[in-house]
């Protein structure tokens, strides 16, 4: 499983991905983070759900490790963003 600190930089920064604009309320926010958390996490999209995603985009291209350090090194960049 992935392991999210749940920071949310994440959720700050769909603007710089056109596959979340449905989700944007406008400034790069996700319109359901609440805090650091979101508020339909048990309902949040496919996308959102980074094993699930895997499972049903990405295990026939890449193995989960590679997955797994792709996002990290995502997440990473999105929190330097923020300092």
């Amino acid at each position: 499983m992935f392991k999210c600190d749940r920071c949310g930089a994440c959720c700050r920064h769909l603007d710089l991905s056109k596959l979340y604009a449905e989700l944007d309320r406008g400034d790069g926010t996700c319109k359901y983070l609440s805090g650091n958390l979101c508020s339909i996490y048990e309902k949040r999209p496919l996308l959102c759900r980074v094993d699930e995603s895997y499972q049903k985009f990405f295990k026939g291209v890449m193995s989960i490790d590679t997955y797994y350090r792709i996002n990290r090194e995502a997440c990473q960049k999105l929190k330097s963003l923020e300092k």
